[in-house]
């Protein structure tokens, strides 16, 4: 492992791409949702370390998903655990919360989020191209979990995401 690898980088990986809601029936979102995803990394994480190492060394992620078709915006953050494998592939998992402007009671088509802010988490699998390019496939939800009043319908999507790291 070189020096370089291991010294926490600030600014780490760019991610943009699109989504679609993959929800049934009235909680099924209508549109095309363009997404970037920002990536930090304070705590030091290395790609080439091993599963203990990458695992206790969490990225910050900082995204925003963007609705069409009258579909509610998100603006997401939280942790983000990634798992780096030889063979170019690599897993990923992320957990924090979001803030959207969705559906809170409406009886109009859409989910029925109850509440503002709720719990954002996805999951990924991807491909490292080389150094710098990756593309990933991911499923997020984000739901309030029944912790406020009112319905808690979710925000489910799934998409692709094209990745250059800095």
């Amino acid at each position: 492992m070189s020096q370089a690898a291991a010294e926490p980088k600030i600014f780490d990986e760019l991610r943009f791409g699109a989504s679609g809601s993959i929800a049934t029936g009235h909680n099924h979102e209508n549109g095309v949702f363009p997404e970037v995803q920002l990536l930090f990394n304070p705590f030091g994480y290395n790609p080439d370390g091993d599963w203990k190492d990458q695992l206790t060394h969490p990225r910050i992620h900082l995204g925003t998903s963007i609705g069409t078709g009258g579909s509610a915006d998100q603006l997401y953050s939280g942790l983000t655990w990634t798992m780096t494998y030889s063979s170019g592939i690599f897993t990923e998992a992320g957990f924090g919360g979001v803030v959207h402007n969705g559906n809170l009671t409406a009886e109009n088509d859409g989910p029925k989020l109850g509440c503002h802010l709720l719990f954002h988490e996805y999951v990924g699998a991807g491909y490292k191209f080389d150094n710098k390019w990756s593309v990933m496939a991911q499923v997020a939800h984000s739901s309030h979990a029944d912790l406020c009043d009112g319905p808690n319908g979710g925000m489910t999507r799934a998409g692709l995401l094209v990745g250059y790291k800095f």
